[in-house]
């Protein structure tokens, strides 16, 4: 009988000391109430792709004539990213000056924290019958800039 006693004995001490992490066993807690560590927790985030056009409102390409049907013209666009990004663009016309229009992006490759690009557009084989001349800063076009992820 002496020896099943012990054998419990040191089976329940055994089974006492295997606690699992993460769990506090005390026998009594300490006089004041002591926080005592329990165990760490990782902290994670997921972190999207960013991009920030700086004076985005201030933007603007004007047309330069280049011959009698031609007009050209660029702006430079400066930019803040958390990525290595590849700068393209679209261009629609608005209808008011008729014609074959197309944009570019020169030096189109922008690494992090950011840079500049060069934003080119062109419009070929203006149709200017019809539009009055003498007229100021006519919205012909928009130019829409698209960035990736290269």
């Amino acid at each position: 009988m002496l020896k099943k006693s012990l054998f419990a004995v040191a089976l329940v001490a055994l089974l006492a000391a295997t606690v699992p992490a993460g769990e506090i066993k005390i026998h009594d807690w300490p006089t004041t109430f002591v926080p005592q560590e329990l165990t760490d927790i990782p902290v994670v985030m997921d972190v999207g792709y960013w991009v920030f056009i700086d004076k985005q409102g201030d933007l603007k390409i004007k047309l330069q004539q280049k011959s009698i049907t031609e007009y050209e013209g660029c702006t430079n666009v400066t930019m803040q990213c958390n990525f290595n990004l590849k700068a393209s663009c679209s261009i629609s016309a608005t209808g008011a000056v008729p014609g074959s229009y197309s944009c570019w992006v020169n030096d189109n490759e922008v690494n992090s924290p950011g840079g500049t690009v060069q934003v080119c557009a062109k419009l070929k084989d203006a149709k200017l019958v019809g539009t009055a001349g003498g007229q100021k800063n006519i919205h012909v076009a928009t130019v829409t800039l698209k960035v990736a992820p290269r």
